[in-house]
């Protein structure tokens, strides 16, 4: 159980029974009365944030989380599984668990995981850049430079993002997995 002097950026806490991080923190002093905690949290199920303010007085629960680090294995269907190279234990995951990561998974990448009361409720690449090929784009318009302007690409996965015109079919470029946005062309050996 912390108490709101514990609050910091970062801190996980439970507010009933969701689990939350502290995104923005700050120690408010009036000239009377008791000290406050302002916050802006966000919720690690919905993603969503909120400002909260807590008194000094104020209990906040520890979240059950655990994180843990698997490797992607193989597609079955409509599930994805990976194993846990400490046990070798093998489970699945659905596509509504992953997310947009469904779409940057490679063979035998490392993915963390983050449960709460055991269920799977955030995945995230351990290394945040993943390189795939562009398998459908239109081709770029000779002449055409103004600055920042995209097109439509896919990946071989049906990931669709946004990329320069230069860009063209059968390259390789490299993806932020946190953002799902193109960040630069690679040259595959």
């Amino acid at each position: 159980m912390y108490t709101a002097s514990d609050l910091r950026k970062g801190l996980k806490i439970e507010l009933d029974g969701v689990p939350y991080e502290v995104v923005e923190f700050n120690f408010v002093k009036p000239g009377k009365g008791q000290a406050m905690y302002k916050c802006r949290i966000k919720n690690l199920i919905t993603r969503t944030t909120q400002d909260r303010t807590f008194r000094e007085v104020d209990k906040i629960n520890k979240p059950d989380l655990e994180e843990r680090i698997v490797h992607f294995s193989y597609e079955d269907g409509h599930h994805y599984v990976f194993t846990d190279p400490r046990t070798f234990e093998e489970f699945s995951l659905s596509p509504e668990t992953l997310g947009d990561a469904r779409y940057f998974l490679t063979e035998d990448c490392e993915v963390s995981l983050l449960r709460h009361n055991g269920q799977v409720i955030a995945v995230e690449f351990v290394k945040p850049f993943v390189e795939k090929e562009i398998v459908e784009t239109e081709p770029g318009v000779r002449g055409d430079t103004a600055t920042n302007v995209t097109k439509p690409a896919k990946i071989d996965s049906g990931y669709e993002l946004r990329v320069p015109l230069f860009i063209n079919q059968g390259d390789w470029v490299r993806i932020d997995t946190r953002t799902g946005e193109y960040v630069e062309r690679v040259a595959r050996r």
